[in-house]
């Protein structure tokens, strides 16, 4: 089957964040993590299916969803996990924010690293606990955990470790060894996991495929709530649909309890599409990341080129992290936003002097903005 992923839907005149944002205004969106293509044919497929029998009675997930999601994860993964493990969720930032309140209670700590994707940073303080950060390291091209500054943050009352993997927004993709290490301090620590793996569908190095940090074994699976959904994968994310993976009886009691009167069920919509996607959806995701491939490409060499620009190459996301401190830029995403490109502000990461940019789109739309952020450098009035 062949996909067009350099076809335009027109997104302009229809209600959305990414492009409404700068609506009237001469500037390309790669800001916020969602895609410009179409969803899948086979989730089309069901949704219209599903809108053509035209009853939208309450509803909760049936055993072929159920089926096609263990076994997609099983596939993809590795990991086989049971059907009792699922608890289904409207969105994993949701999904985070109840992590923060079934584990602990009030004053206790929540550790995270920085950079991460701005709702992590806010999550703690939802729920009456403390955040507590430790930075990645850029080293030899790669960002890297500070083994013992990691270690060093957490103090007696840190409770929950918030991981992002892959991670958002640096794009790595942590091997085993890392995911070891983490396991062994939450061990050390008595700390619960909470993971954040929406973006595992989206590995783009082939020899760093994605390990769900439960899946190391037993133990840490017992003491991990895994986060997964397939909004990013197959760009599907309005139809709010998540889940987490939580293997162990009392921390998955403990979740449910705070969910109660504050979640929804997810919507019917979603749930048709989650299934479709995970069944039916390996073709249209493996043409997907031969587009995100050379599309991570021209982002590199473009900014290569670019004076006091660089990154790392992602291993995994749509998203490329681009330093801009040589460049000696107050406000780099503004800067640029001036010069026709939308993108993300590093400072909400907790990392100043950074920009995300989002290359999840038609190739003529990533030249296009790639263009303009050269012509807005090698134009700028000399400091």
């Amino acid at each position: 089957m062949s996909f067009d992923f350099n076809r335009h839907p027109d997104r302009r005149d229809v209600p959305g964040e990414k492009w409404g944002r700068f609506s009237g205004r001469d500037i390309l969106p790669l800001w916020v993590a969602d895609m410009d293509f179409t969803a899948p044919p086979a989730v089309l497929e069901a949704l219209h299916a599903r809108i053509d029998h035209g009853v939208f009675g309450y509803t909760e997930a049936w055993p072929s969803l159920i089926e096609a999601v263990t076994d997609g994860i099983e596939r993809d993964h590795g990991w086989r996990v049971e059907p009792d493990w699922l608890v289904w969720l409207p969105g994993v930032v949701t999904g985070f924010n109840l992590a923060c309140r079934a584990v602990g209670e009030a004053g206790d700590g929540v550790f995270t690293a920085t950079p991460v994707y701005p709702p992590f940073l806010f999550a703690p303080g939802n729920s009456d606990r403390r955040l507590i950060t430790s930075p990645l390291e850029l080293e030899g091209g790669r960002w890297q955990w500070s083994r013992e500054a990691t270690a060093a943050a957490m103090d007696p009352r840190t409770r929950l470790f918030m991981l992002c993997n892959p991670h958002n927004p640096v794009g790595r993709v942590f091997d085993r060894d890392e995911l070891t290490w983490i396991a062994a301090l939450a061990e050390e620590r008595d700390l619960v996991i909470c993971s954040d793996e929406i973006h595992c569908g989206l590995v783009l190095d082939e020899d760093r495929p994605h390990i769900p940090i439960a899946a190391l074994d037993e133990r840490v699976a017992r003491r991990t709530i895994t986060l997964m959904a397939p909004s990013k994968t197959w760009n599907i994310a309005a139809l709010y649909s998540s889940f987490a993976i939580i293997p162990d009886a009392e921390l998955r009691r403990r979740y449910r309890h705070v969910m109660r009167g504050i979640v929804p069920q997810v919507n019917v919509l979603g749930l048709v599409a989650t299934e479709a996607a995970y069944r039916d959806g390996g073709p249209w995701r493996a043409a997907l990341l031969d587009h995100l491939r050379a599309n991570r490409a021209r982002v590199l060499e473009a900014v290569a080129a670019m004076p006091g620009l660089s990154t790392t190459a992602p291993e995994a996301t749509y998203l490329a992290w681009i330093d801009c401190r040589e460049a000696g830029l107050d406000d780099p995403a503004g800067f640029f936003e001036a010069g026709g490109v939308g993108l993300s502000d590093g400072r909400g990461f907790g990392l100043p002097g950074f920009v995300r940019l989002n290359f999840g789109c038609a190739r003529d739309t990533l030249d296009g903005a790639l263009s303009r952020m050269a012509h807005a450098l090698s134009t700028r009035p000399a400091s």
